[in-house]
């Protein structure tokens, strides 16, 4: 078992910034300043993320098996949104239906690649999930009639050798292999449906955005868990309050926290550098993945890992205006 208590010491950090945000803030007024917390925040809550799979499977070792597991976690993290989600209730009814339930589905696609975490490799199920832009693309041009440039074209391409590559590096077909990597490839493409709907102007803040996301979460994982596994037996739990211990850390930091601070990070920074510095949870899963507990990848893996991570940055990076070339005087 890992401790819950060296957990803590690394991941303390990341409240201060997130729940802390809105104090900073008023602290440094500055927009540079401002740019720098935000920055950092989204890179420590990729990092974070890329560790997310260590609770969630300890949870499941210590009696909460699959879906169950992740309810807990989202049941703590609710209750520590519901607040927050309280007080902003009058923005919440004044927000647009559909931006919510987008939200809410975003929940539901980060509840799957969580359970994904426990039925297939975290490195495997984390990339699955960052096909997210090649998704984006198809669905943009199905459903709005947006145009595919010569860029998102490299992007679907990339996006779906990287896919051959991973799911056929064996010389099997390349198709997901068991249900933690269909869970991780379903999560990334419901996430890309939920960013069609969030286009639509929401009129609620960080907090009160996570708080739907997270009930997305709970919901999802609440119709999901007696699907997959029987209803656990807490009274032969042998270790009650470590389960406890990590249910609070994952819920508090992994999900409450995190979803909040980059709630509020989305507003400071322009999307690209989003999408850039949440990509540290690919490196950070994969390579604690496999130091722990030994779930490496070959060299095909790797490469095929490699092309999806490109597709997203390719897809993340604003184009380049042409008046750019020539507007200097």
């Amino acid at each position: 078992m890992i401790d819950p208590t060296c957990a803590v010491n690394g991941l303390c950090v990341l409240v201060l910034w997130s729940l802390g945000g809105g104090l900073v803030m008023q602290v440094f007024m500055g927009t540079a300043r401002t740019t720098f917390i935000a920055t950092l925040l989204v890179f420590l809550i990729g990092s974070l993320w890329g560790l997310y799979w260590l609770p969630v499977r300890e949870i499941a070792q210590l009696g909460l098996s699959g879906a169950w597991g992740i309810l807990a976690i989202a049941t703590a993290a609710l209750m520590i949104l519901l607040p927050f989600g309280w007080r902003g209730r009058a923005m919440l009814a004044a927000s647009s239906p559909l931006a919510l339930c987008s939200v809410a589905l975003c929940g539901v696609a980060f509840m799957l690649y969580s359970v994904g975490l426990l039925y297939g490799r975290v490195a495997i199920v984390v990339i699955l999930f960052f096909l997210t832009p090649v998704w984006s693309t198809l669905l943009g041009r199905i459903w709005m009639g947006w145009a595919i440039t010569r860029r998102r074209v490299v992007v679907l391409l990339m996006g779906l050798m990287g896919l051959v590559l991973m799911l056929g590096a064996d010389g099997t077909a390349p198709v997901p292999r068991n249900l933690g990597e269909w869970l991780g490839l379903t999560s990334g493409f419901l996430w890309a449906v939920s960013t069609v709907g969030i286009r639509v102007k929401s009129t609620a803040g960080p907090f009160e955005s996570a708080f739907v996301l997270v009930a997305g979460v709970w919901l999802g994982a609440l119709i999901l868990a007696p699907i997959l596994e029987p209803a656990p037996d807490l009274g032969t739990v042998a270790q009650p309050w470590a389960m406890l211990g990590w249910v609070f850390l994952a819920g508090a930091f992994g999900l409450a926290a995190a979803m909040a601070g980059i709630m509020w990070a989305a507003t400071k920074l322009e999307p690209a550098r989003v999408g850039i510095l949440l990509m540290a949870e690919v490196f950070v899963s994969a390579v604690s993945a496999a130091l722990i507990v030994g779930e490496g990848l070959n060299t095909i893996e790797i490469i095929g890992g490699t092309l999806v991570v490109l597709a997203g940055v390719i897809e993340v990076l604003p184009a380049r205006r042409k008046a750019g070339l020539h507007g200097r005087a």
